[in-house]
């Protein structure tokens, strides 16, 4: 009995002597790699995999840490799939948190199908719907892009300061549509701007003559199509540009991208958009360590490297890779006070948390949370011109 005791004294006091050990996470990225946005998300997840791989890089995560990434498709577009995706990610892959999802509507989903029941952080890079800033979320969902009842009220500015009195509307059926169409119709209504026909159209159809047909009756100066670049909204506009009922576009954040550019030609110049973005300084530095790291930059890509970020950053603050832990800190490390931090200074921002200082994480697109967790955002104007995507202001 005795020898048996004092083992187990043994036994004991080598486990409490035994050093920690470094805390390694998983980052899930559930992004649209097929769909209507599909063009967007290789870019997208590279920005979440650039954080990732500056964090690994300093060796200062999590006393000395790493973490990995595995990509989920969430198809944007189909809830089920994208919820099996979500659960996949959480049970069989054991995530510490996901980045992502894409689209408004299958961001809802994941959020109370995956992510609520499983106390799983979820940042988004892409979701604007308006109807997600009001959602019951238990502090588990943030989002790096702003949301879409602001992108309105600057897609009717900039509608203002273009001359338009009128405009056809479409939007892709799903929430993403109706929420930004919802806000477009309300912002130009305050301006004096006549939305001629708010109607939805469906994706994946091969043929949108009908729904062309409507929107040239009703008639206005410009067609505003929110919609997505891969799917029905290119193919709204192409109808349009063959049977002549508009050849002028005004392009919401789904609908700004180079594969629209390529598969139009030149019969998009002289359409106009707008997309999240700033000229920051850190975003200038984004694009750098992107072009450096061979990965295309696109739209909403910054905001993937920054939700990535957030999410560790957290997690070195709080000492956790548990979600129900470190989402505490997510809202505290995106503002004021606190030194800046900018894209490739992540190990920095590691170092300073390790040391207990403060940090205020601007990273590539200046997030700024408000609304419980939301980007406050700035915006990039856009003109296509002689085939190309050009920046005419930001706002």
């Amino acid at each position: 009995m005795k020898t048996t005791l004092m083992a187990l004294v043994s036994a004991a006091a080598l486990v409490t002597a035994a050093p920690v050990l470094a805390d390694d996470a998983k980052i899930g990225i559930l992004l649209g790699f097929t769909g209507p946005l599909e063009s967007l998300s290789p870019a997208m997840a590279l920005g979440a995999e650039l954080a990732i791989a500056e964090v690994n890089d300093s060796g200062k995560f999590m006393d000395g840490g790493s973490v990995t990434s595995v990509r989920g498709d969430d198809t944007c577009i189909d809830a089920g799939a994208a919820t099996t995706a979500g659960e996949r990610l959480v049970t069989s892959d054991g995530v510490n948190g996901i980045v992502g999802a894409m689209c408004s509507g299958v961001t809802g989903a994941v959020l109370q199908n995956v992510a609520i029941p499983n106390g799983i952080v979820m940042i988004s890079p892409s979701a604007t719907s308006p109807a997600l800033t009001s959602v019951e979320d238990d502090g588990l969902f943030f989002r790096t892009a702003p949301s879409d009842a602001r992108q309105g009220v600057i897609i009717a500015d900039i509608l203002t300061d273009k001359g338009v009195s009128s405009a056809a509307l479409t939007f892709t059926n799903n929430d993403y549509g109706k929420g930004l169409a919802d806000s477009i119709a309300a912002a130009a209504e305050e301006k004096g701007i006549e939305i001629t026909i708010n109607a939805p159209h469906e994706d994946g159809k091969g043929d949108y003559s009908a729904e062309v047909a409507a929107l040239a009756s009703a008639g206005g100066d410009i067609l505003i199509v929110a919609g997505y670049l891969d799917q029905g909204g290119r193919g709204i506009i192409q109808a349009s540009l063959d049977s002549g009922a508009f050849d002028t576009f005004f392009l919401p954040d789904g609908m700004v991208g180079e594969a629209l550019v390529e598969a139009i030609g030149d019969d998009l110049d002289g359409s106009y958009g707008v997309l999240p973005g700033s000229d920051s300084e850190g975003s200038q530095i984004f694009a750098k360590l992107s072009e450096e790291a061979g990965n295309a930059t696109g739209v909403y890509a910054p905001e993937a490297y920054d939700g990535a970020a957030l999410m560790m950053l957290a997690m070195q603050k709080t000492g956790s890779t548990d979600p129900a832990t470190y989402k505490s800190a997510i809202m505290e490390l995106a503002n004021a006070p606190g030194e800046q931090i900018l894209p490739g200074e992540l190990g920095k921002a590691l170092e300073i948390i390790a040391g207990g200082g403060d940090i205020d994480y601007v990273g590539a697109s200046s997030v700024e949370l408000i609304n419980g967790g939301e980007s406050g955002g700035s915006f990039r104007e856009i003109e296509v011109k002689d085939g190309a995507i050009e920046t005419v202001q930001y706002r």
